[in-house]
């Protein structure tokens, strides 16, 4: 049976073997040489199952786990699997896995242990209660028919739920052999497409320079959706990505202003789309063409829990309800 090690991407200590079906716990301390006090001593509990080549990962502490930078969220647990990335604590403190043939052949009960030396490596969701609100605004863009190649990736996870979606006829818009743009499935406003790459790119933190003309190419099938909406007129539009997405795989919002829809309930969604947690376009392409990479604002989450104010007046308002009652004199009929 293969054997499991937890891998520093920043080299900060030597692997840290993860025991086939025994519990490890991680955070800050000596072991993960972690002196941030926004990581718990108790961040995350890891358990592989090296038969089966996955860890689970349950958060104990209370700020944000993620794989992949999607948030795994307290008490929750996350199937990790070579290849995905682990961040600690806050989008920081990178980890990834690889399980590797125990040349003895012993792998059970073995007390945890590292290994000697460093191996450096690269290696939507909403909650489903809710009901789709209708949409009848699919614009009417050409589909090109030629087929891109389809994964085989596990999708029972709801944070791989877009990866289903972007393969369902009834879901698309509009496709090319870069793209795909689909309806979102609980829209934030009367008009809300996701624009998807087909290049599995699992999130933000994962784009390089060399994803530039990607990332320009599904900003420019963004635009050619705005111009053919029928009220492209009357209606202003935003195109960006959320910091800390809640669904794998990276995805272009293209958002109307009116933010007229049942499934806008909570202030974390409010606020997902209305403050700097949602990043222009072109400022995530300007980053990948100034750094080579995207970086994200330390605490950046905080800003879900900001007080609701309307993003046209900025009038406070104190709830959900009335804001969007509010809103509508924004946007008269």
């Amino acid at each position: 049976m293969p054997i499991c090690w937890l891998i520093s991407v920043e080299g900060n200590h030597k692997p840290i073997r993860l025991p086939h079906l025994q519990t490890v716990v991680l955070g800050r301390g000596p072991e993960t040489t972690i002196k941030d006090k926004k990581c718990s001593r108790q961040q995350v509990e890891l358990q592989a199952e090296c038969n089966k080549g996955y860890v689970k990962v349950r958060q104990l502490g209370s700020n944000p786990t993620s794989i992949d930078s999607v948030v795994v969220g307290k008490d929750n647990v996350v199937k990790m699997k070579p290849g995905q990335q682990l961040h600690l604590v806050n989008q920081l403190y990178q980890y990834t896995l690889e399980f590797k043939v125990d040349p003895t052949g012993l792998h059970g009960g073995s007390k945890r242990q590292r290994e000697p030396t460093l191996d450096d490596r690269d290696g939507h969701r909403e909650s489903p209660n809710l009901k789709a609100a209708k949409q009848t605004d699919r614009v009417s863009v050409p589909v090109n028919h030629r087929e891109a190649t389809k994964t085989n990736e596990h999708v029972g996870h709801w944070n791989q739920g877009l990866k289903a979606s972007m393969h369902d006829p009834q879901m698309q818009v509009y496709k090319d052999d870069l793209v795909v743009v689909i309806k979102d499935k609980y829209p934030k406003a009367r008009y809300h497409w996701l624009v998807l790459p087909w290049q599995s790119i699992s999130s933000l933190k994962a784009l390089r320079d060399e994803h530039c003309g990607l990332l320009k190419h599904m900003q420019r099938v963004a635009d050619q959706m705005i111009q053919q909406c029928p009220d492209v007129h009357s209606i202003h539009f935003r195109k960006g990505y959320h910091a800390i997405p809640s669904m794998s795989h990276v995805h272009l919002h293209v958002i109307s202003q009116d933010f007229d829809s049942p499934c806008l309930k909570t202030k974390k969604h409010w606020n997902s789309f209305t403050t700097d947690y949602f990043i222009e376009s072109h400022d995530i392409i300007q980053m990948l063409e100034t750094n080579g990479r995207v970086t994200v604002k330390e605490g950046i989450i905080e800003l879900l829990k900001q007080s609701l104010s309307c993003h046209m007046c900025h009038k406070e308002l104190a709830t959900v309800p009335s804001l969007k009652e509010h809103i509508k004199s924004h946007f008269p009929c």
